[in-house]
């Protein structure tokens, strides 16, 4: 198979890549945000860019960003929402039964092996053959900082995408190597900064919440306190994440403003909770996400095509 690529004067790369051809723009990035079921605004995003065939150089993601990128980067279409939508009321998916039982709201072996080595296959190879560089973002607990791990193979990666996904509270962390993680959106909720520092002269970013939107401070921060006693630089993560979380919306404002960013986020609240159920509102919100990119994919080419140089 013909793995040769070739930079063309748009700048885009293109070349075949396993059982798909990629059209990627040479200097671009995809950053992904977070925000639990509220991510199938992004599955929808993120199927309408694979009917496309474009992808990226890199790919920075966070939570449910990361865990969507997964099936996107396998070209898997439909695969992201189904995960959701299908067993969204099954209680080894997510259920205060499954947290009680082993720590974590959402079911560890349930998501992480069942689901994709039994019930909705994962691709492994062709994800392995894309070309683009992911990277999951997940916090350190002990030292409160948000730590970038290339995922190369999801056989032997998925517990980084496990501990990016992993929320405060109502998760237990996760152990690798000796280190313990949970959920990248405590230390980086849009890993934009973290895109741009390493290269990336234009980034596409795929939010999940409307514009306008401000975090405030979380409703839990007194159960972390107790919960997390021991890790006092996480504690103090979770208690201004809502500071850096609304710092890094200003910053993007100004970014977008200039021209030099992209987004597609929902044009309106999405009306989901955190731990949605409803299957019609998941349905909805992954269609907002789909409809979305595709209002907005003229000017995203517009955008990808510019000579920055």
């Amino acid at each position: 198979m013909d793995t040769n690529i070739e930079l063309t004067n748009n700048g885009f790369v293109t070349g075949e890549r396993g059982p798909f051809e990629t059209v990627t723009p040479a200097d671009a990035a995809l950053v992904l945000e977070g925000g639990g079921m509220r991510g199938v605004f992004t599955a929808g995003a993120l199927d309408f860019l694979m009917e496309n065939e474009l992808y990226f150089r890199e790919c920075y993601a966070v939570s449910a960003g990361a865990c969507h990128a997964c099936s996107y980067l396998s070209h898997q279409h439909g695969r992201a929402y189904a995960v959701c939508a299908d067993y969204i009321s099954d209680e080894r998916y997510c259920s205060v039964s499954s947290l009680r039982k082993t720590g974590d709201m959402f079911g560890v072996k349930f998501i992480y092996d069942t689901v994709p080595n039994t019930l909705n296959m994962y691709d492994y190879d062709t994800f392995m053959n894309n070309p683009t560089k992911f990277y999951a973002v997940m916090t350190d607990c002990k030292t409160g900082d948000a730590v970038y791990h290339q995922i190369s193979d999801l056989r032997r990666d998925m517990d980084y995408i496990r501990a990016s996904s992993s929320l405060p509270v109502v998760s237990r962390m996760v152990n690798i190597d000796g280190g313990e993680y949970l959920d990248g959106g405590i230390s980086d909720s849009i890993p934009l900064r973290r895109s741009i520092s390493a290269g990336n002269v234009k980034n596409v970013l795929i939010l999940t919440q409307h514009d306008g939107f401000r975090k405030h401070q979380t409703a839990s921060l007194v159960a972390a306190k107790l919960r997390y006693r021991e890790y006092p630089r996480l504690v103090r993560r979770i208690e201004t994440r809502y500071v850096c979380y609304n710092d890094t919306l200003d910053y993007i404002a100004r970014l977008e403003r200039a021209g030099e960013i992209f987004v597609i986020r929902p044009s309106a609240p999405l009306g989901l909770s955190r731990f949605e159920k409803d299957k019609d509102k998941l349905y909805g919100a992954y269609k907002a996400g789909y409809d979305r990119a595709k209002q907005l994919y003229n000017g995203l080419k517009v955008y990808l095509a510019k000579d920055y140089s």
